[in-house]
């Protein structure tokens, strides 16, 4: 049991920040199997619109703090090095 008022507030906060960060992680996941299965199936259209949407989907969970910034930078350009070598 939780001893104290602060204690038991900052569970609730670490509660709910622990799941809105889920569920953009579970977002940024998402879009990039839908852009890695563009990619798959050599449709550059639909790959290149797949990667834009992931791109704000990672540039916005950075800024959220849910990835750090070197890591959403790392992902990006490994996501683009995908789309370029379909070309």
């Amino acid at each position: 049991m939780i001893a104290h008022g602060s204690a038991a507030k900052r569970h609730r906060q670490s509660e709910r920040r622990r799941v809105a960060n889920r569920a953009v992680r579970s977002q940024v996941r998402s879009g990039i199997k839908k852009f890695v299965d563009a990619v798959d199936t050599e449709n550059k259209d639909s790959a290149s619109e797949q990667l834009q949407v992931v791109t704000k989907l990672i540039d916005t969970a950075a800024g959220k703090g849910v990835y750090h910034k070197n890591t959403a930078a790392r992902t990006k350009s490994r996501l683009h090095k995908k789309l370029n070598a379909m070309a």
